[in-house]
């Protein structure tokens, strides 16, 4: 409530100008980088409506109006009570444009009406955003608690399976991000942590082997269970744990060793003419060693060390033991599991996207080719670039959706290591500005709905770059305000600036 002594700021002081300078910063250096894009021999000019980069002109200018509206023209409370139609009705067009939308690339994910086309994944992320920020900001909400958790994972991840079944996997892993700001809120550290141990035992599992990716859990949750028990048991535990996995990883080794000289065995057996029943029962006992692999030894010695770790954390009461041990679980039927979602569940193009990716296969002329470029620009910038429209493969088109979703080695190529730095600079900036304002502000809706924004805009920043320069998969996810596109800048621009509003909403008042 406002009291007579509460003071009323102008526009200079409630609006964060900085973040707002930011913003228009960066589209314009897009909107530059995506006339260099589409720049040929017969080069048209910046505003040409025929080229890319006049259509993005006109994209800015609306994106500025759209700008505007929300930060002075609507209510930002209006935001809040809305969040649930609007969530729901965008859920809705996600759904219907899987029946209604054609098939491009194998995705069905865009409107057409007429020259324009619109895709309701890139508006999802606003909706899903205000409708967190309204839940979790109610009074007696708590993540610990199993139905708001449930709640919240359902908020996230309906709109983001209807984004998977539309094939449009780069928009849905976005939604991850969303996984900060539950942490921010209270949530444990340790999902993270388990996230990125499910990803590192995909990836070994598919480069090295199933064997690696088992004896890889243990090691690590053998450190982790270190860390959390007793100070005094640390380096028991680790020591235990270590020899454990060393005499593991060293038995592929003895147990080939010891099967050459099985098979020696038999073959001199063979060699005299082992005849009576003894010897063949012999032989038998023999041969069957033959056919045990050292994944069922590891496997048996662990399952069969579950129990007693079982009966020592129920007496004990240690419930990180406990989770442990469903950790390594779930992880063997992970491993298990891996190549039959690898194989069955990815599509043909997403698979090959990730054989590349992580060197099983080599494709420069297929699925890597982009990438392949797109490498070979950016490093062919150097420390300054080529210069503005100077850049070869820019130029030449080498660099197939250089405008959209590899805008990032146009800025490599053409302005080189320096001002690819300043991008990231810029991007660092932003989200960095969005979560000093959300910790600044009082209301829960704002903070968590910055916090939101600052995700989304990461998770776009991190996959985009990373595919260009080769760390990530090719899954097709623009470049936030620098990439062509009406429907990624305009969803970019109410993204950020309804978090504006709400910031100069509360910073209005001291």
């Amino acid at each position: 409530m406002i009291g007579e002594n509460t003071h009323k700021r102008g526009l200079k002081q409630s609006v964060d100008w900085k973040l707002i300078g930011v913003y228009i910063l960066l589209v314009l250096i897009g909107w530059v980088n995506i006339y260099a894009s589409v720049h040929s021999d017969n080069p048209a000019t910046i505003f040409d409506w025929s080229v890319r980069s006049g259509k993005q002109f006109v994209w800015m200018l609306t994106s500025f109006g759209l700008a505007g509206l929300i930060l002075f023209v609507i209510p930002p409370r209006l935001w809040e009570g809305t969040s649930i139609p609007l969530y729901l009705f965008v859920c809705f067009l996600l759904v219907a444009v899987i029946f209604l939308s054609k098939d491009v690339k194998g995705s069905h994910s865009w409107f057409e009406l007429g020259p324009v086309k619109f895709q309701p994944a890139e508006i999802s992320k606003i909706t899903t955003s205000l409708l967190l920020a309204n839940v979790m900001s109610r009074q007696n909400f708590k993540l610990s608690q199993f139905k708001d958790f449930l709640l919240v994972a359902a908020i996230i991840g309906v709109p983001m399976l209807i984004i998977v079944a539309e094939s449009e996997t780069g928009s849905a892993l976005v939604y991850a991000g969303f996984i900060f700001v539950l942490y921010r809120e209270g949530f444990s550290g340790w999902w993270l942590a388990l996230i990125g141990l499910v990803i590192l035992l995909f990836i070994t599992t598919l480069t090295i082997s199933p064997y690696t990716s088992i004896l890889i859990l243990i090691g690590i949750l053998t450190v982790c269970n270190a860390f959390m028990g007793p100070r005094k048991e640390f380096w028991k535990r680790i020591g235990i744990g270590a020899g454990f996995v060393t005499v593991m990883a060293l038995l592929p080794w003895l147990w080939g060793l010891l099967q050459e000289n099985v098979q020696g065995h038999l073959d001199w057996m063979t060699r005299v003419a082992w005849v009576p029943k003894a010897g063949e029962s012999s032989g038998y006992r023999w041969s069957f060693l033959l056919k045990i692999k050292p994944m069922y030894v590891l496997l048996a010695l662990s399952f069969l060390l579950l129990p007693i770790l079982g009966v020592r954390a129920f007496r004990r009461k240690d419930g990180f033991l406990g989770l442990s041990i469903m950790a390594f679980i779930i992880g063997v039927a992970l491993v298990f599991s891996t190549d039959f979602i690898f194989q069955n569940v990815l599509q043909d193009h997403q698979r090959s996207r990730i054989e590349v990716l992580l060197g099983m296969k080599e494709d420069l002329a297929g699925v890597g080719y982009n990438v392949n470029q797109s490498k070979i620009a950016i490093g062919s910038g150097g420390l300054t670039g080529k210069g503005f429209l100077q850049g070869t493969q820019t130029a030449f088109g080498f660099v197939p959706e250089q405008s959209t979703d590899f805008i990032f080695c146009t800025v490599g190529e053409e302005w080189g290591f320096l001002g690819c730095l300043v991008v990231v600079l810029l991007y660092v900036f932003l989200i960095t500005r969005l979560i000093l304002d959300a910790e600044r502000c009082r209301e829960s809706f704002t903070r968590i709905y910055g916090y939101c924004v600052a995700s989304c805009i990461f998770m776009h920043l991190f996959i985009n770059i990373g595919m260009t320069v080769g760390l990530m998969p090719v899954i097709g996810i623009p470049l936030p305000l620098l990439s062509y596109g009406g429907s990624s800048l305009w969803a970019f621009t109410i993204l950020i600036f309804i978090f504006v509003a709400l910031y100069r909403q509360e910073k209005k008042y001291f």
